[in-house]
């Protein structure tokens, strides 16, 4: 197409192969998703798309969300720490608590992503699930466009629970039957797309994917091609991701696979006990967790196809090699609470299907999780899962693409990073400047740093990088980190994770002095962060809780 563009004081019309000089900046993420899900990080999942963005562009092997959905949403699109959004939780809020964790509203000390580039003349659009709470929205902070979820999880058959703003916006109507969230949301994608194609403005697209977050749904021809698959079981399918990892040069050192994990009986308690093996459970206990496993698939599968859809209208639009895309999940593989799923909304029931009941799996109506069994296989090699600050709990495929931009394309980048990043990162790129004040208010220091040296094939500068959320807590610097969890009793564990990715070796007796500096680091932000207040009322807040769970397990 052709843009004008202003030389030496003259208006030209100059062919181009995009619609703008600055990029457009797509940032995509994954709900439920584990370190290990797609092809191109160990995974046997069917993703070819995301394969081939990562064969043409470059996969952060060490990239941290902040361990939960609403935490690391608020932590992307600001560039803040989610207690300084007050999502330090969840999206909820209590009278009692602290501001830390006061709920993410539209009046604050922040700004995101989206209200910072529409300044600097951006498109600025957001398709799929919000989960930031309903004191704000993503129309009221910067989005001028938006479709998808405003709650955390629901139904994927039901365009009810979905919402179009601006209000005055007429919806896409769908036949009966014939919708399905994963496409809908890239459909209004494609549209937004579109929009600032024909308006000629770069575009900052925030593609939210609810999938592959329960409950499980599917259709079933995608789900059914996994079945066979996934009947071999947990064990073997996470000894095969392992062997591809290390083939795949996804790890440094030399790391240890992590053993076979534990089920924590409840966030409220701190008992665990072993995932069993796969050969100890019944044949209907196996084709019931295979369908469970299958449908996840076919979800993740789901997913790529659309993002797909997403590229091929780049391409058709001239703007590919001109659009910077960031593929993420919010946090690591979920494993609430028990190693078979559960089949209700509220509630930890399980229920083994078999016969005609396997078919109906997935399909609309139907509400079903796949359980910690299959958590610890989508988050291999690592330890423990969203929730955790652990590896599992916090890491995310990342995979970065734009075009010739990209030094080391199919390479890997193994400097740590966190969601922190995206802000300033988003800022380079569209030439903008991240605001002092906003809207006549204060706004808080950006706590990241670009990372476009990673893009360029160049060394980030050492840093701290901090995580916590429920107690489970975390300091990264350089190699090294150390790190707690709260049904472990909070006790410190200090790791070498270039060496040591999967956590399997303490070193805190060897290194006393490295544990002392990091973890007064770590009390000097949690401190400003209202993170060491939260930290000992969540740990009375639980010991209330765990008498009333085990009491309601016993009815």
């Amino acid at each position: 197409m052709k843009t004008s563009l202003l030389i030496a004081g003259s208006l030209a019309l100059v062919p181009m192969a995009y619609a703008q000089d600055k990029p457009n900046i797509i940032i995509i993420l994954a709900d439920d998703l584990g370190f290990s899900d797609l092809g191109c990080f160990g995974g046997e999942i069917h993703t070819p798309v995301l394969d081939k963005l990562a064969e043409n562009g470059v996969r952060m092997t060490q990239m941290y969300n902040s361990a939960r959905s609403c935490p690391s949403r608020a932590n992307l699109l600001t560039g803040l720490y989610p207690h300084q959004t007050g999502l330090g939780h969840m999206d909820g809020s209590h009278p009692a608590w602290p501001k830390g964790y006061s709920g993410f509203r539209s009046n604050s000390d922040n700004v995101t992503i989206a209200e910072v580039l529409k300044d600097a003349g951006y498109f600025t659009a957001m398709s799929g699930k919000w989960h930031l709470g309903n004191k704000s929205n993503p129309v009221l902070r910067g989005f001028q466009e938006y479709y998808g979820l405003l709650g955390g999880f629901n139904s994927f058959w039901n365009p009810a629970v979905y919402t179009r703003l601006q209000k005055d916006r007429t919806p896409r109507h769908y036949e009966e039957g014939a919708f399905y969230a994963t496409n809908v949301i890239t459909d209004y994608a494609i549209d937004f797309i579109d929009q600032a194609h024909q308006e000629k403005k770069p575009l900052f697209l925030y593609l939210a994917y609810n999938a592959p977050h329960f409950p499980l749904h599917a259709p079933k021809e995608v789900t059914d091609k996994y079945m066979s698959l996934y009947m071999q079981g947990w064990d073997k399918i996470r000894d095969a991701r392992w062997k591809r990892i290390v083939d795949l040069k996804l790890m440094q050192g030399k790391p240890e696979l992590s053993p076979r994990g534990v089920v924590p009986e409840s966030l409220f308690e701190d008992e665990t006990h072993p995932l069993p093996a796969w050969d100890s459970l019944t044949k209907d206990q196996q084709t019931d967790l295979a369908r469970r496993m299958s449908i996840f698939a076919a979800m993740v599968d789901v997913m790529d196809a659309n993002i797909g859809r997403v590229v091929d209208e780049l391409k058709k639009n001239g703007e590919l090699d001109n659009t910077f895309i960031m593929f993420m999940s919010d946090n690591g593989a979920c494993a609430e609470w028990h190693e078979f799923g559960f089949d209700k909304q509220t509630g930890v029931e399980y229920h083994t299907h078999t016969g005609a009941e396997l078919d109906q799996m997935g399909l609309p109506g139907t509400y079903h999780h796949y359980g910690t069994g299959w958590a610890n296989v989508c988050c291999t090699p690592f330890t423990l899962y969203k929730h955790y600050a652990h590896e599992g709990g916090i890491s995310t495929p990342c995979i970065i693409s734009w075009g010739n931009h990209v030094k080391n394309k199919g390479g890997l980048d193994h400097q740590p990073a966190q969601f922190s990043d995206i802000m300033s990162t988003c800022v380079e790129l569209a030439g903008a400047t991240y605001p002092k004040e906003y809207q006549g208010r204060a706004i808080l220091p950006t706590a990241g740093k670009s990372i476009l040296p990673i893009v360029k094939g160049k060394k980030m500068p050492e840093r701290y990088i901090y995580a916590e959320h429920e107690g489970n807590r975390m300091v990264r610097k350089g190699d090294w980190k150390l790190v707690s969890a709260n049904f472990k009793g909070d006790e410190w564990e200090l790791y070498n994770i270039k060496e040591d990715r999967t956590e399997q070796h303490n070193l805190i007796g060897k290194y006393p002095e490295m544990a002392k500096e990091l973890e007064t680091a770590y009390f000097e932000w949690a401190d400003k962060s209202d993170v060491l207040y939260f930290q000992k009322m969540w740990n009375t807040y639980n010991k209330n809780r765990r008498k009333d769970f085990k009491e309601y397990k016993t009815r």
